[in-house]
């Protein structure tokens, strides 16, 4: 497709026009934060951002894109990590930040639901739910910056996927903007409304091609009473598996956390994290960090759950447990967990896959993916680790020891074709949490069907025939 016209500078005091002088940025040291995403792998230009405050803006905002073919990148906290948020021309994107809007509109305890527009930070969503005496448990390392609006918007998946789901699962309602301008008004804080086609399904995920989300209505869960967290070592990859299949069997739902590391992950962490310990006396090849959240009194879970760790010693499934004696020792278990993914910059290049295979093939794909990389990049040390319990790995490489971290970037692309290739072996998903943004746009007809794509042209196709939502992501 040609590129669209740039932005003439009458064009873009239209647009500013709609929401204010002071929320239109255009000066290069202001724009900068909206421009460059985390890992500072994508680096982006713009001819505007703007900052609109209400639903109405936002709508004429897409209004006059729509009539003027103007790209509209939508944007959240921008915590995106394959630059579905990132727009790439200076002379035809404009950013819309969604970060003003920002309220809480409602919170209701008894009905177990909360509104609140798309750019509230999740952590406060998070906060306002607790104060009412309710969960919400969407939980990832970038919550305290990111953004409702983005996290639906890439159905972001953290670490309570495994007894919530995803963040699609947590939505009762939308309200959002098409590509022309109107507003669909869809707050509705129903559990069960079985009138037509399920509307709001299409845009979460959908990365901002098809509208742009305002506001949702979000599902609120019971808190728990009591919380347990332990730190497994393990012998093999293998007793991860089993020992995930032995706690959902005894727990089931309360299952809330089940991520597996490796040893070198965690020797990352003990490298580089200030304050960081081994939870355990010896090394092991594997851990796990096993968490589990009950309605039942602390004393009732605690001994179920030690009950569980004596029974995986005693059958030969862990070498060793730690069950933390406290609420911030389960923290600092935690700590080493999501500390994994920003240590790995210290100990240089990192290449990585954010992948899901079935729970039951795990051990199978690591074994396939250790080779591979091998001979990809003999030397280089593979970092697997993620939320084993809904088959979903962050299989990080990073670079091998002394070697260059330039050089060792420069295999990226053949990396990834070796992993992926393993990931579609086991009818596995090439994004797991993360999205496809550019990052995966090229790669998506490969492990899509013809059908698919064609589904998905279509449907981009007709709610933004003139292609101005997020043009070139994801398609």
């Amino acid at each position: 497709m040609p590129n669209k016209p740039v932005i003439s500078d009458d064009l873009a005091t239209q647009f500013a026009a709609i929401v204010g002088s002071r929320h239109a940025i255009s000066d290069e040291e202001t724009m900068a934060p909206y421009l460059v995403e985390r890992r500072g792998l994508y680096k982006g230009q713009a001819r505007l951002i703007l900052r609109p405050g209400s639903t109405a803006e936002v709508s004429q905002i897409l209004k006059l894109a729509d009539e003027t073919g103007t790209s509209i990148i939508p944007q959240g906290g921008n915590t995106g990590l394959v630059g579905a948020q990132v727009p790439f021309d200076a002379d035809r994107h404009i950013v819309v930040s969604l970060g003003r809007m920002n309220r809480i509109i409602d919170v209701n305890a008894g009905a177990n639901t909360l509104v609140c527009e798309a750019g509230t930070i999740l952590a406060n969503i998070q906060n306002a739910a607790n104060e009412a005496g309710r969960l919400f448990p969407l939980s990832l390392g970038a919550e305290g910056t990111c953004q409702i609006g983005g996290n639906l918007s890439t159905n972001a998946g953290g670490t309570g996927v495994l007894a919530y789901g995803n963040a699609r699962d947590m939505v009762l309602g939308l309200e959002l903007v098409l590509a022309n301008g109107d507003i669909l008004d869809g707050l509705k804080t129903l559990r069960k409304d079985n009138t037509g086609y399920d509307l709001k399904q299409l845009f979460l995920g959908a990365e901002g091609t098809l509208g742009i989300i305002t506001a949702a209505a979000l599902k609120l869960f019971a808190r728990p009473k009591s919380r347990e967290v332990a730190f497994v070592g393990l012998p093999e990859a293998a007793s991860a598996v089993t020992l995930f299949h032995k706690a959902m069997d005894g727990e089931g739902r309360n299952l809330t956390g089940f991520e597996l590391m490796p040893r070198i992950g965690l020797d990352f962490v003990l490298t580089h994290a200030p304050g960081s310990r081994d939870p355990l006396a010896e090394p092991h090849p594997w851990y796990v960090l096993v968490e589990v959240s009950s309605g039942d009194d602390a004393d009732i879970l605690k001994t179920r759950i030690e009950n569980l760790l004596v029974s995986v010693i005693e059958d030969g499934i862990a070498s060793d447990v730690a069950l933390a004696a406290s609420g911030q020792q389960a923290d600092d278990f935690w700590g080493l967990r999501t500390s994994m993914s920003e240590v790995q910059k210290l100990e240089g290049g990192s290449i990585k896959h954010d992948i899901s295979v079935p729970v039951s093939d795990i051990p199978a794909f690591l074994a396939r993916a250790e080779k591979a990389v091998e001979t990809c990049i003999p030397g280089a040390r593979p970092v697997p680790f993620g939320h084993l319990g809904d088959g979903n790995l962050h299989y990080n490489v990073s670079q091998p020891t002394g070697s260059d971290k330039e050089v060792f970037l420069s295999h990226w692309g053949n990396m990834n074709e070796a992993i992926h290739e393993i990931v579609a072996s086991f009818n596995g998903s090439i994004s797991a949490e993360h999205g496809i943004g550019v990052m995966k746009r090229d790669l998506l007809p490969r492990y899509k069907s013809d059908v698919e794509m064609g589904l998905m042209r279509t449907l981009k196709k007709t709610l933004d025939p003139n292609n101005i939502l997020n043009p070139g992501k994801m398609l």
